[in-house]
């Protein structure tokens, strides 16, 4: 029986995870697999990288779960600071090109595994390539962005966006002592969240020393003689004095080399898969992590969600199949946590543009509670918003805002979400409860009980 070829493209949770799966359950005698890595480092998590960069997290290798070195020792040939440049789908192969020397070859494969990732959102501005101008996506850009922050004499920063990477980025940089100005495009922060929940974090940024500028149009990156970044423009005519700017603007697939060869790629240029993340329409090419969509099982289409968590997922999902096993990846709700300061925040399903987008026609519910006992010592406040169907009652989706132990209660809505339940049946959920963890009534079933109302309210 001759040895069956599988290179994976992308280094870092989708594809190693694939690669290692597809290692376990077929030998090097079976499976020769060639794993491209355009960076330094491999499965690493990206998530951590601004509690590296604030200090809660000590050295830049306590965010790598596996080495190349542990790679290699398990029999997959990792090929680090090496970038696939063009996908030959008729010929079955790839050209890479190594990065340090910039010499080329091409590998022939049985089967592929497109893992390539996203990358941060560089709006074409002037001056946007500038020293001190950073986006963080990878551990490559956190070290970069690391090296930048030692040799900056001056303590001003800039951040460009205000979405998961850039609240945590901006947050990051206050713990290193900086002065923190973040220019956003939206009424509010966290755009994954609605204006009103949004509200709550950008007080909370407030409270701890960020300036943030609302409605903030960026038209330019000021530099100085050197090149270097010196000041953000906007279309208001303010100029924001940095020594390092941060985009957190977003990141998109990385989806060129797909585009190139001709693959499908859904509304958001992700790469589209079948239930066991298959390309449609290519037996024995696989696709998982940040470059592809998946299905958002509340709205019913494809979106783009950017997630390790659904990354190590699709990892598994692909390397049972080119191992000869079979699983499926159904889809997801889009649960997200994050934090700034003392204050977790946290979402799942739909937001009210969200579900006028699908055509769905809801009721919301806020409500304002605590995350313990009310006279549990530490008490401390926690804002619920949860949307419904309006005729049906089905969930839709839960926004949260609060103190500690607030985020995670986000997880009993995912599940909810993803089992079909409505807010009435929601209601009858049998929470834990002791005073140093909840009220009587938990937050999520208070915010039930109130839209279970507001669908009656509403009738048809």
């Amino acid at each position: 029986m001759a040895t069956e070829r599988l290179v994976v493209v992308g280094g870092d949770a989708a594809g190693m995870s694939a690669a290692s799966q597809a290692r376990r359950l077929k030998g090097p005698a079976e499976l020769e697999i060639t794993a491209f890595e355009r960076g330094h480092f491999t499965s690493y998590s990206a998530c951590g990288i601004p509690y590296w960069v604030g200090g809660q997290v000590a050295e830049r290798d306590d965010l790598i779960a596996r080495t190349p070195e542990e790679h290699r020792a398990r029999d997959i040939g990792l090929r680090t600071r090496t970038e696939v440049v063009e996908l030959d789908l008729p010929g079955s192969r790839v050209r890479a090109r190594d990065l340090d020397t910039g010499s080329e070859s091409w590998t022939g494969y049985d089967k592929l595994v497109l893992a390539t990732g996203a990358r941060p959102v560089r709006p074409r501005l002037p001056g946007i390539g500038a020293h001190g101008v950073h986006g963080i996506q990878s551990l490559d850009d956190g070290q970069r962005l690391m090296d930048t922050l030692r040799r900056t004499e001056g303590r001003r920063a800039v951040v460009v966006g205000a979405g998961y990477i850039g609240v945590e980025m901006a947050e990051a940089l206050v713990a290193r002592g900086y002065e923190v100005t973040v220019l956003h495009r939206g009424e509010q922060p966290m755009a994954t969240l609605d204006p009103d929940m949004g509200g709550l974090v950008h007080s909370a940024m407030n409270r701890m020393g960020i300036r943030t500028v609302a409605r903030a149009e960026v038209t330019k990156i000021l530099t100085d003689e050197e090149g270097r970044a010196r000041a953000v423009a906007t279309s208001a005519g303010e100029e924001y004095e940095a020594d390092v700017v941060v985009l957190g603007i977003g990141v998109e697939p990385r989806t060129a080399l797909a585009r190139a060869a001709g693959l499908p790629l859904g509304p958001s240029g992700g790469i589209l898969t079948d239930l066991s993340m298959r390309v449609r329409g290519h037996e024995n090419i696989w696709s998982g992590g940040d470059c592809v969509e998946v299905l958002d099982l509340v709205a019913g289409r494809t979106r783009h969600i950017p997630l390790g968590t659904h990354a190590n997922k699709h990892g598994q999902v692909i390397g049972s199949g080119v191992g000869g096993g079979y699983a499926t990846f159904p889809g997801v709700v889009g649960t997200a946590v994050s934090k700034v300061c003392d204050l977790e925040i946290a979402r799942t399903g739909l937001r009210e543009r969200d579900a006028l987008e699908a055509g769905l026609r809801f009721v919301t519910a806020t409500i304002t509670s605590t995350n313990t006992a009310g006279y549990y010592p530490g008490a401390a406040e926690m804002t619920v918003k949860m949307l419904a169907e309006r005729r049906t009652g089905r969930l839709l989706g839960v926004q949260i805002v609060g103190g500690a132990g607030s985020a995670k209660r986000v997880d009993i809505a995912a599940v909810a979400l993803t089992a079909g339940m409505t807010v009435d049946a929601m209601v009858s959920l049998d929470l834990g409860y002791a005073p140093p963890f909840s009220p009587v009534w938990d937050p999520i079933l208070v915010a039930a009980r109130k839209a279970v109302s507001a669908v009656r309210s509403a009738g048809v």
